[in-house]
């Protein structure tokens, strides 16, 4: 019996022959994922080798079985290794994205975000505000510069006082999955209840309008995720608009961060990607810095408050 049998086995699932089991490929390498699909015949599962929090995340979120996430089945431990068992979803991630799949993703979000929203009780699972926190504080170490440097202490703060809820912490769009009917958020190494805006501003920052590009979005699908994700979750709690916008640029002022540290803590300064996201992040540097002064703070709408007046309120689509 293979190591995968055995793992199989201790799931409950017996009798699966090494042909149907197939692992994962990665696109960019062609490497194989610790990520298998499993097709007994008559159902199909995915089996996966748990990495950081995985496994607590499921358990401690998702027992309900909510339609944001794969159906979690199990776990087990097999020589030193974790792994668990979900039902297998048949979507496509987001790396091209489409209107249609990325407003099932925007629905699947809010909905997640909405029952847990300021959760209290959830607060010190998996990860936490101070081990997130924590790699804040390391990336804003390799910034080389004093604009970045300002702006980055504003992100921290805004940071702390935005509202929280459930966030997967690493929900680029290959992390997403979505068909015709539902979107579902798979690869939860790192998720907590985490300033909101964490995983929405990480789905979002990363795309261009090259369509060859790795993750492809227009600027009008932004635009529009921005607003449409608006409606459907921090509106419903208060936020007024024009806090939303400062808040959500402070958090992709941190996502562009990301790849300045990459290449200056490895020193990897020639790569593309470098230079892309030195002039994102310096542009807005320059519009925290100048137009959000940190004395400025907006303040959040009390529940029950008055509506106002949002680009795209009565459009099919918000002002460009």
């Amino acid at each position: 019996m293979t190591e995968i049998s055995t793992v199989l086995a201790l799931l409950g699932i017996r009798g699966v022959s090494d042909t149907s089991v197939k692992a994962f490929v990665s696109e960019e390498d062609q490497q194989e994922y610790a990520v298998w699909l499993v097709d007994t015949g008559h159902e199909k599962y995915v089996l996966k080798q748990a990495k950081a929090y995985e496994i607590d995340v499921y358990r401690s979120f998702f027992g309900g079985r909510p339609p944001y996430v794969p159906a979690f089945l199990g776990s087990c431990e097999h020589n030193g290794k974790s792994y668990f068992l979900t039902e297998y979803f048949p979507g496509k991630d987001l790396r091209a994205c489409d209107r249609k799949r990325l407003t099932l993703v925007l629905d699947a979000l809010a909905e997640m975000q909405n029952e847990f929203w300021q959760r209290e009780e959830f607060y010190d699972s998996c990860v936490t505000m101070e081990k997130a926190l924590e790699g804040i504080g390391n990336r804003g170490k390799y910034l080389g510069s004093p604009l970045l440097e300002q702006a980055y202490r504003q992100f921290e703060q805004v940071f702390r006082e935005t509202p929280r809820s459930l966030c997967h912490d690493d929900l680029l769009p290959i992390n997403v999955l979505a068909n015709d009917e539902r979107a579902v958020f798979i690869d939860w190494e790192y998720g907590g209840v985490l300033p909101y805006l964490s995983a929405f501003a990480r789905l979002i920052a990363h795309g261009r309008e090259d369509k060859d590009y790795y993750f492809h979005m227009t600027a009008e699908d932004r635009e529009f995720a921005i607003a449409y994700y608006y409606h459907a979750l921090p509106e419903r709690h208060g936020i007024s608009w024009e806090e939303y916008r400062r808040s959500l640029d402070h958090f992709l002022f941190y996502e562009y961060c990301e790849w300045i540290m990459l290449g200056n803590r490895y020193d990897a300064r020639d790569d593309e990607r470098y230079g892309y996201y030195v002039k994102l992040a310096e542009q807005m540097a320059k519009k925290l810095t100048e137009e959000y002064p940190p004395a400025d703070r907006l303040t959040v709408r009390p529940q029950g408050g008055t509506s106002e007046t949002i680009p795209g309120e009565d459009d099919d689509e918000p002002d460009k």
